[in-house]
């Protein structure tokens, strides 16, 4: 795939905000990830060449190989020699992960006698103070 096969719209959606704190490569990943939670991107689907996304985007073919190799490790994409890179599920099991997480987080916050909004609280600072996204 070139950069003229890439969708406008896809690169319209990843499109790089150089003036932002997050980095490169974290813009593509929740970009593309957002976009397959979203089923924009379904099952299936191939993704664009390293090196053609990254020409389309206008940032280094290492800024979207980290992108699509943090997101095979997150199991969404599964990366096959000479096949490419192609969207392995829409994100339910990271949804599940996720609530999971959430489940355990609750139950320590109130066995330490924190409330609901006490937790609350300290989860939006972790994620305001630059913590994960």
């Amino acid at each position: 795939m070139t950069t003229t096969e890439i969708p406008v719209w896809l690169l319209n959606a990843l499109t790089i905000k150089t003036s932002s704190t997050v980095p490169p490569f974290e813009q593509v990943r929740t970009g593309l990830l957002e976009l397959i939670q979203q089923q924009r991107l379904g099952v299936g689907t191939r993704l664009p060449t390293v090196r053609a996304l990254a020409s389309g985007l206008g940032v280094s073919a290492n800024t979207v190989a980290r992108a699509y190799k943090e997101l095979e490790q997150a199991g969404v994409v599964t990366a096959r020699p000479r096949l490419g890179t192609v969207v392995a599920h829409n994100g339910d099991e990271s949804r599940r992960h996720l609530l999971e997480a959430a489940q355990v987080y609750a139950e320590r916050a109130r066995s330490l006698g924190f409330s609901r909004a006490q937790a609350v609280r300290q989860l939006e600072s972790v994620f305001g103070s630059g913590g994960p996204r």
